[in-house]
């Protein structure tokens, strides 16, 4: 466990300062043949370019929901790094008509609730404007927003879809309550959550939060299923695995993504679309990404129908590393983590499961390997996790399993 760490660590830090826009060079910003240069004085430097944006927050669409027109949903979110400037990433990548958005602000959350920290709150605005229509299967970022927002932050992005514009893009498993004023007009704006009586626990058309970072930060996309969503972590407490490598990388001011959904599959669409067909929008097109961690495949060797050809896993993967390798990202495969006991074990499944982890750990497919099987299985019953982290369904993860996937990976390289 120690050692695949390591080499994540690796990876990780090889890419620290050496992907992303690249600060101008002096060749870049000479004048062209025949320019008038000679009143430019030799000291002068040109500016230099904007610091770059960087992923600190991410839910992946995974399906729909009715819409609520006339509510204001103000969606809770934490952020993993801050930054001096931010925008926001709204889809209706699901819906089936426009999504007509009414008004789309941010805040700082104040102590809970919906609650704004006074004076914090802004109006997103869409090429200058408050108000925006996003096409069917679109996505679409704000300006920038001017508010300088800190690390590990709870930040309200409240949007108000004042008609009815068909099924609402959303994010099922949010794990964390929101809060919707059903009477949404004017509302957005409120820094009072007194509107705001209504709870939900999903994340409603709002995928993503990019802030301004200093020249050499980024993100890290941790891209999976439930156990990467969260599934058996406690509600409201932020205690995903990708949560714990957040906290872990912040003073390398690197992002962390959560691009996970519950009963996400492989190959093959299950719940929110297969993660080959949704790797781009996903990952490989978010601001800053400099490694991509892949944690999934247990769908869809329990699915239906059920994949059982380890060739199909490798070429899937291979195809993720390969894709992502011509964006510049590094890809991290992570082993297939125990399920024994879960109603959908088989010793047939575990053989299948066993085979996967070895192409992963030394079928030279990714780029580096973290062994998160290792990290938490049974010593006395590797075909299981140790009780300690198990809530009860023998697949996922309490808040200690959380802690232990986001504590495999050896950090020590990166000091």
């Amino acid at each position: 466990m120690v050692k695949a760490g390591r080499v994540l660590a690796a990876a990780l830090l090889a890419l620290i300062g050496t992907t992303g826009a690249a600060p101008q060079t002096e060749a870049a910003t000479a004048t062209a043949p025949g320019a008038v240069r000679a009143a430019v004085p030799t000291a002068v430097r040109a500016a230099p370019a904007p610091a770059p944006w960087a992923g600190t927050w991410e839910a992946a669409p995974s399906g729909t929901a009715p819409a609520l027109p006339g509510a204001a949903v103000r969606n809770v979110v934490h952020l993993s790094v801050g930054g001096d400037l931010l925008r926001i990433r709204l889809s209706n990548r699901l819906g089936t008509g426009p999504l007509t958005l009414g008004a789309v602000t941010v805040a700082l959350r104040g102590a809970a609730g919906p609650d704004a920290v006074p004076g914090t709150m802004r109006t997103a605005t869409f090429g200058g404007a408050p108000t925006a229509a996003v096409p069917p299967g679109g996505d679409l970022v704000s300006d920038p927003v001017p508010l300088a927002v800190p690390a590990a932050a709870d930040l309200l992005v409240t949007v108000h879809t004042p008609t009815d514009s068909g099924p609402a893009t959303y994010h099922r498993t949010a794990l964390r309550t929101s809060y919707v004023a059903p009477r949404g007009a004017g509302r957005a704006a409120d820094e009072d959550g007194a509107a705001y009586t209504a709870t939900t626990s999903h994340w409603y058309y709002v995928t993503g939060v990019d802030v301004r970072a200093p020249r050499g930060a980024g993100s890290v996309v941790a891209f999976g299923d439930s156990l990467t969503d969260g599934t058996g972590s406690t509600h409201d407490a932020d205690r995903r695995w990708p949560d714990r490598l957040a906290e872990r990388l912040r003073p390398r001011r690197l992002g962390v993504l959560n691009a996970g959904i519950a009963g996400n599959r492989l190959l093959r669409d299950g719940t929110g679309p297969s993660a080959l067909s949704r790797l781009d929008a996903d990952a490989l097109s978010r601001s800053g990404v400099r490694v991509l961690i892949v944690f999934e495949g247990i769908n869809d060797i329990n699915g239906t129908p059920r994949a059982n050809d380890v060739a199909g896993f490798e070429a899937a993967y291979r195809t993720i590393v390969s894709r992502a390798h011509a964006h510049g990202i590094r890809v991290v495969g992570a082993t297939l983590t125990p399920y024994g006991g879960h109603r959908a074990f088989t010793a047939a499944r575990e053989d299948l499961r066993q085979r996967i982890n070895a192409v992963i750990r030394t079928g030279g497919v990714f780029d580096a390997a973290a062994d998160f099987d290792a990290a938490v299985r049974d010593p006395a019953r590797p075909q299981r996790i140790r009780p300690a982290y198990d809530p009860g369904d023998h697949l996922h993860f309490n808040d200690a399993g959380m802690r232990a996937l986001g504590d495999a990976i050896d950090l020590g390289a990166l000091r």
